[in-house]
């Protein structure tokens, strides 16, 4: 459980440096340390919520929140993140899905990490019916997961060139607070072992003291371009790590 709570806790820094909660690396952890599948989704969702919380709050006071750019994916993902959430899904399967999930991240952020400089002096206008799209896709993906989706969303509007970086790492990480929410609340549908879930209630506290840290380095110290980087090198790592263990 020590090492468990000191890779929960260095996640938590890692991606919260970059707006995110660090969901899809908290269930690869779980399935290589054998943790029982049915309480994944939960304790992840939970920790995504704390970690982004703080991000939020400091992006919103900085005055990089961008309701338009925002908006149409909520009103696409967040009764799909409910749906998604609901659904059973067998492990086998679930694991297959997550090494696909965090394939695709860890190359979407590696192919755009240099984006996060901000250099961008124009900008599209992504009609708000394909907004909508996009953002049930990743809400339903999410919510079956049992992740944010911000991890997917980022990329994805650095790759369509629609806002300012600042923006852009806002709107991925409120992305990710209410997908959780909406994620967790589509889960507790299920049937939950609860006095399961509280062995791990210490990883809840770690992801808080990494997300806090985690979002000083972005605003103090390392550039975000640099912590992108890094982060994409993990979520690349980890899906390696998780292909072999299906192999």
């Amino acid at each position: 459980m020590n090492t468990l709570s000191i890779l929960f806790f260095l996640t938590a820094i890692l991606y919260s440096s970059v707006g995110f909660g660090g969901g899809s690396t908290y269930l690869a952890l779980f399935l290589i340390w054998g943790v029982p599948f049915t309480i994944f989704p939960i304790i992840a969702l939970g920790c995504n919520i704390i970690v982004v919380t703080g991000n939020c709050f400091n992006y919103i006071q900085a005055g990089n929140l961008n309701l338009k750019l925002l908006v149409p994916y909520l009103i696409g993902s967040i009764p799909f993140s409910f749906i998604g959430g609901s659904i059973p899904i067998e492990k086998q399967f679930f694991e297959i899905l997550l090494f696909f999930v965090l394939l695709i991240a860890g190359f979407l952020l590696l192919i755009n990490f240099n984006s996060y400089d901000d250099k961008q002096e124009s900008y599209r206008n992504i009609p708000y019916f394909v907004s909508i799209i996009i953002g049930a896709i990743l809400g339903f993906i999410s919510g079956v997961v049992g992740i944010g989706g911000g991890i997917f969303l980022s990329p994805i509007l650095f790759l369509l060139k629609v806002a300012k970086s600042k923006h852009i790492i806002t709107a991925a990480s409120l992305f990710i607070l209410i997908n959780s929410i909406f994620g967790i609340i589509g889960q507790l549908t299920k049937d939950i072992y609860f006095e399961e879930i509280y062995s791990y209630f210490n990883l809840l506290i770690v992801v808080f003291i990494g997300g806090q840290i985690g979002n000083y380095l972005n605003l103090k110290i390392f550039s975000t371009r640099v912590l992108a980087l890094i982060t994409s090198a993990l979520v690349l790592f980890v899906a390696i790590r998780m292909g072999v263990k299906l192999i």
